[in-house]
Order: C-alpha cells, then sequence, then structure tokens
C-alpha cells in the first residue's frame, strides 16, 4: 500500500447522499478478484448520463470524491474500494460512511474523512478548485481558503502514513514473532 499523508487535487462533486456499493460497482462485475480494471466500471449507471461529473474533463484524474450522508451503504463488497482506488480516488469526504465500506476503503489506501453536512456542501461548492487533505494535521483545506479539521481513528490514520496494509504490518513485528515462536520450539 503507498503511503498516505497529503492527498491534494480537484475533488469530484457527487454530493448524492446513501451511495450504495451498487452504485460505485454493479454486482456484474464482482465476479473478479483482480483489484485493477474496476475503476472503468466504477459508477456504471451514473456514467450512463452524458453529462455524468466521472467523464467531465473537469475532473479526470480527480483524487477526491465528495459525497453526501452515509456513503458506501449496502453490499459489503470490497469491489466497491478496488473500483474506487483503480479510478483514482485516494480519499473520500462525506458527512458519514458505512462501516464496512470504511474498513474496506482503509484497507486498500483510501482515507475516510467525516465532516458535518455543512462543511461538506461548502466544500461542494469549490470543488472545481483543488482541496488538500492533510493526514499529518488532520486539516482539509480548499484553494478558496475554507478550512476544516477532522478527527480519523489513530491507528488507521498511522497505517495509512505509513503506507502499512495488514501484511506490511504484520511484517513490522517480524521479530517479536521469531522471538515467540523460537521459544514456542521443544
Amino acid at each position: 500500500m503507498m503511503p498516505l499523508t497529503v492527498v491534494e487535487g480537484r475533488a469530484y462533486p457527487l454530493g448524492l447522499a446513501n451511495v450504495d456499493t451498487d452504485l460505485i460497482i454493479p454486482a456484474d462485475h464482482l465476479k473478479t478478484i483482480r483489484r485493477s480494471g474496476l475503476g472503468a466500471f466504477a459508477f456504471q449507471h451514473l456514467r450512463s448520463d452524458p453529462g455524468n461529473l466521472f467523464d467531465d474533463p473537469t475532473y479526470r484524474g480527480a483524487p477526491i470524491l465528495i459525497a453526501g450522508d452515509n456513503f458506501g451503504c449496502g453490499s459489503s463488497r470490497e469491489h466497491a474500494a478496488w473500483a474506487l482506488a483503480d479510478l483514482g480516488i485516494r480519499a473520500i469526504v462525506a458527512p458519514s460512511f458505512s462501516d464496512i465500506f470504511a474498513s474496506n476503503a482503509f484497507k486498500n489506501g483510501i482515507a475516510t474523512v467525516a465532516l458535518s453536512q455543512a462543511e461538506v456542501d461548502l466544500l461542494l461548492g469549490e470543488a472545481d478548485r483543488d482541496v488538500r487533505i492533510d493526514l499529518e494535521s488532520m486539516v482539509v483545506t480548499s484553494a478558496g481558503g475554507l478550512r476544516f479539521a477532522f478527527a480519523m481513528d489513530p491507528f488507521r490514520r498511522d497505517c495509512l502514513m505509513g503506507g502499512l496494509d495488514e501484511i506490511a504490518l504484520t511484517l513490522t513485528r517480524d521479530a517479536a514473532i521469531s522471538a515467540y515462536e523460537a521459544r514456542m520450539t521443544i
């Protein structure tokens, strides 16, 4: 997993509440166990609209998604996080997230940043400018001068900043594991 300290750039101003994982990645694309290639199908139903924001050149390559309340609800498919990561999303800002989706996002190197609905609404108004999310200072800023502090689970924050997924985190404790195993041999 790539270390994630700062995410900066344009933000997709989705703004919708109750975006479920089926909207993020339709069930038709759940047959794969590969994490790559799903970005092309992210928000497939929304992308069927010719004027959709995901195909708008203004937001091409945007690393941030701004959404409404209860983002990632629905089924627990990890493919939703895979699709967003493959789309290039490194952080999502919303008033709240489904617990399972937030866990899947974290495990795939995507920061979930919860702000109040009023703060999200202000950011949505500035999505055509760059937004910066700094995990070290735990502040979201916009090129237009908005500044919002956020809270994040310290364990998740440290893992994201260190680029540590579950395997890498386990490997940081290799010496202690080896010492324990040596004590257990007969």
